[in-house]
């Protein structure tokens, strides 16, 4: 077995870059059904492996990933907690099976293991599992013609939607998310919608030791509409329930509605991304009035060497606005990515206001570099700020300071083949004037990392 695991990785290393499908954030989305008249090399044997002699449909595809990251975080608390330099190695792997059967069946199954070493204070909540199944469904096509399709998927299932700051796989921490449930897909012409009813686990770090919530606590439909000339309309819903939800309000159980939409263009020339929405609810026996605004701007050169682009966003996040009132104004990302304000922030999309100029080039075929500059202030001075997740972190209703501090980042990407990739990248994060104001001996955090991930 060990022998043949050094044998694949060697060949994935130097097997140049063909085929016929090309690896996806989320790896059901791939097909190879391509592969059945391909050449029978070694990997297109085990992309495509034939099920029944007779009938085109019927066929299995396995595949995976390994993923090493080396983490080194400074001062990761602002010296709150007094912990300092703070070096640890995250791992994780994962392999899947995706069995069509027939034309209109298919089962997706997926395990992954997750694991940390060296933290000081131990895994955080995002580091370690270490072993669960990721992905367990279901796909059943209702309708399927050239004009429209619907499919029913039920089981345990990864979602992904828009920009990532709802509803998001979450590719960046060590852990991705994923939920139990049904899912009904529509697609027909330039338009998409996807209504689910859906429950997410308690993650423990043992093997197969996640705990099921039993109870529907993710729900809603999102709707997409493709305008090929001026760009694409997203509208959506989503409604959550949470049991003992924290903010500096207090903590109590929470049942919020959420209803916006996002119109964004990606590509050469002027792209954007806007996006705006409102939540509602109950928190306890309060109201639950909360919204958050964003708009990114830029434009992509590419016309010219390295496609070099140059962008601004700026978003606008609400904060509780009187403490104590029983009533909550603070925004819930529900389940964003954790690098949405940089590839490792120390600020969450809760009570915040900032300005994010950045800049990306392509100085060669295979090589991504991005630079960022994030600077954050409180919406309100009567609540704190929360960490990526939307956790609670640190009060802020003794301190009337806004400024919360300036992230400076840099990272580089380097697609080595297909297979393999590897990421880097530093930021340092200068604290403002509320972290000084409440922390006695305030110190600056500095983040690096380096990943590599190979997949097959």
């Amino acid at each position: 077995m060990r022998r043949t695991t050094i044998l694949l990785l060697l060949y994935l290393f130097i097997h140049p870059v063909i085929g016929l499908a090309q690896f996806r954030l989320m790896r059901f989305d791939e097909n190879y059904s391509g592969y059945k008249d391909s050449a029978r090399s070694f990997y297109n044997s085990i992309k495509y492996i034939p099920l029944a002699r007779s009938g085109n449909n019927i066929y299995m595809s396995v595949g995976g990933e390994a993923r090493m990251e080396f983490v080194y975080f400074n001062n990761e608390d602002w010296g709150r907690l007094g912990i300092g330099s703070n070096p640890f190695f995250l791992q994780r792997y994962d392999v899947h099976a995706d069995v069509h059967l027939g034309p209109k069946v298919r089962v997706f199954g997926q395990i992954r293991s997750a694991w940390e070493s060296g933290r000081k204070n131990g895994p955080r909540p995002i580091d370690e599992d270490h072993l669960n199944i990721q992905n367990l469904f279901v796909d059943v096509d209702v309708v399927k013609n050239e004009k429209e399709k619907l499919t029913v998927r039920a089981g345990r299932q990864e979602l992904d939607y828009g920009s990532g700051r709802l509803i998001s796989v979450r590719e960046g921490p060590n852990l991705r998310l994923y939920f139990d449930g049904a899912r009904l897909m529509y697609q027909k012409g330039n338009f998409k919608s996807d209504v689910f009813v859906l429950m997410a686990d308690t993650v423990n770090t043992g093997a197969f030791d996640n705990r099921s919530s039993k109870a529907v606590n993710l729900w809603g439909t999102y709707n997409t509409i493709i305008f090929p000339r001026s760009g694409n309309l997203e509208l959506y819903y989503l409604g959550i329930r949470r049991k003992n939800s924290v903010f500096e309000e207090g903590m109590a159980d929470e049942t919020r509605h959420s209803i916006g939409g996002r119109f964004f263009r990606y590509g050469g020339g002027f792209i954007y991304n806007f996006e705006g929405l409102y939540q509602f609810g109950k928190f306890g026996s309060g109201d639950i009035s909360a919204w958050t605004a964003s708009a990114d701007i830029g434009y992509l050169f590419e016309h010219v060497n390295g496609k070099p682009s140059i962008n601004l966003r700026n978003d606008y996040i609400s904060g509780d606005g009187h403490r104590g009132d029983g009533k909550l104004q603070s925004f819930n990302p529900l389940y964003p990515k954790g690098g949405y304000f940089g590839f490792s922030p120390q600020i969450g999309p809760v009570n915040l206001i900032d300005i994010h100029p950045y800049a990306t080039l392509n100085p060669w075929q295979k090589v991504f570099v991005q630079a960022d500059v994030v600077m954050n202030w409180r919406y309100s001075i009567s609540d704190g700020v929360y960490r990526p997740s939307g956790n609670f972190n640190l009060a802020g209703s003794s301190s009337s300071k806004r400024y919360i501090g300036t992230a400076y980042l840099f990272s580089i990407a380097y697609t080595i083949n297909k297979f393999v990739s590897i990421n880097t990248g530093i930021q340092y994060f200068k604290t403002g004037a509320f972290v000084r104001d409440l922390i006695s001996t305030p110190k600056d955090g500095l983040f690096m990392n380096t990943r590599l991930a190979v997949k097959f």
